[in-house]
């Protein structure tokens, strides 16, 4: 709901067939008494009350409650107090300030003529208006999706405003969308209000924030597709990772501590960089680290290289440096190209399994990756990726940012030549180390899901494969996807 603007209001000036006025009087005691008596003939008409806090709101349906009613006001400033007339449909809306309230009163007025003028029912809006502020269901669209919007994000973000129960994310029409649901219509309101059209990221990332006709999500499995932060014990679910038991655990004492126990989230908000969001001040995340550099410990210091680190971390950015540390070669330090990046490339990556050792991959203290002194020899051990043609993302917007997922058994296979068969993709993918147990043709053939039999041989056959020459200078892509075979 945008505002109060569907709130129908009678067009003619008498007192009897207005459905919002301001009251004369300033304070909810005065007007309490004078409702209570039901002397309707003393009812000032319009144009002879002065400005007040204070809205007369009429022809309620039977049903709306005291939470649909403030939920009514709050896109116009805060609401202090109510008073309902539950047998005579009414309701007495005390606003923050005069300011608010003539606001409020202009803008159904207004609406009131519109929808006269377009042969509509003003009354009958009311209820089309209660319904949608009923709803503590948000339904969100990203757009300018430059970088990826995960669930662990909206929560971060969401949270500031009120308990989040759930999220469900999806892509439909291209764009990513998301299911969230609060413990209220009113937070759900102010959430909206604060949120809709701000930048997650700075100058992308746009939320476009509506409600839901749902009035509570159904959530099956606790993912990174979907959650119910009050049901820590769901599956989650085929093919999808399942969570940390000490993140369940999180779900069901306080959502908001789950924040320090992801690894690689964004920082949350604080209530300050909230209330400057809403201004339009700032953008939401901000940034998500000191710097774009990761730390990679408990490498395997026999096969890991530069390429492999460059190949495997650029699913999830474009890595501009690599560095294996000379006096620890278990280690490394991979440039992205902003913290942005290196936060999704940690929260992402840290714990998997590559070549045998569960890596792990922290923030860097270090703002950027020096190379080498001219003339001084590293065996090899730093690389400069910055003009590499092999970045996923060069392009802003691309798609490549709607199809970023953890690392999974399943690999998406794109740009296969006509001429490549299902046992050719096969063969390729078993030389790499690992067992085929599924394959999938799209219907154009030029593209196709292979599953392997574990994530580690998955990661193995990305690094091995993406960009391998099939012939004729075409090369294989190859990244992680959600699906299964």
């Amino acid at each position: 709901m945008d505002g109060i603007s569907d709130v129908a209001v009678g067009v003619k000036r008498g007192s009897d067939e207005l459905s919002m006025y301001n009251s004369p009087n300033s304070g909810m005691s005065s007007i309490s008494d004078g409702a209570s008596n039901g002397s309707d003939n003393k009812k000032p008409r319009v144009e002879e009350a002065p400005p007040s806090r204070v809205l007369h709101i009429r022809k309620l349906p039977n049903e709306a409650s005291d939470t649909e009613v403030i939920a009514l006001g709050l896109p116009f400033g805060k609401v202090t107090n109510i008073l309902t007339l539950k047998g005579k449909n009414q309701a007495f809306l005390e606003m923050g300030t005069e300011e608010a309230a003539i606001t409020m009163r202009t803008q159904a007025v207004l609406q009131a003529v519109s929808a006269v003028q377009s042969s509509g029912s003003p009354s009958s809006d009311v209820q089309e208006v209660l319904t949608a502020a009923s709803s503590p269901v948000l339904r969100i669209i990203i757009d300018n999706m430059f970088y990826p919007v995960t669930l662990d994000v909206l929560q971060q973000i969401f949270s500031k405003f009120g308990t989040v129960m759930k999220i469900i994310t999806f892509t439909k029409n291209n764009q990513f969308q998301a299911l969230l649901q609060f413990s209220d219509p009113v937070t759900a309101q102010q959430a909206k209000l604060a949120l809709d059209g701000q930048n997650i990221y700075n100058s992308c990332c746009t939320l476009r924030i509506d409600f839901s006709k749902l009035v509570n999500l159904n959530v099956k499995y606790n993912n990174d597709k979907s959650r119910d932060y009050t049901r820590p014990e769901l599956p989650a679910g085929d093919g999808q990772p399942s969570l940390d038991p000490t993140i369940a655990a999180a779900f069901s004492k306080d959502s908001s501590s789950l924040l320090g126990k992801i690894p690689g989230a964004l920082n949350p908000l604080s209530a300050a960089a909230a209330a400057a969001a809403a201004a339009g001040r700032v953008a939401l995340a901000g940034q998500a680290g000191s710097s774009g550099v990761l730390l990679v410990s408990n490498l395997n210091e026999e096969m890991v290289t530069p390429q492999s680190l460059f190949t495997l971390f650029g699913v999830y950015g474009d890595v501009q440096r690599v560095k294996i540390l000379y006096n620890k070669k278990d280690s490394s330090l991979i440039q992205m190209s902003d913290a942005n990046q290196a936060q999704l490339a940690m929260s992402h990556l840290n714990g998997q399994k590559m070549y045998g050792k569960i890596i792990r991959v922290t923030l860097s203290k270090h703002q950027t990756v020096a190379l080498p002194r001219d003339g001084l020899d590293d065996q090899g051990l730093t690389k400069d990726y910055a003009n590499s043609p092999l970045h996923r993302f060069k392009k802003p917007g691309s798609k490549n940012f709607q199809n970023i997922f953890p690392p999974s058994a399943t690999l998406h296979l794109s740009n296969i030549p006509q001429d490549v068969t299902e046992d050719d993709l096969r063969l390729l993918f078993s030389n790499a180390g690992g067992t085929v147990k599924a394959f999938k043709f799209f219907q154009d053939r030029k593209m196709a899901l292979i599953q392997m039999s574990t994530v580690e041989e998955a990661i193995q056959a990305l690094i091995d494969l993406h960009n391998y020459n099939m012939g004729g200078n075409q090369h294989l892509r190859v990244s992680f996807s959600k699906s299964t075979i």
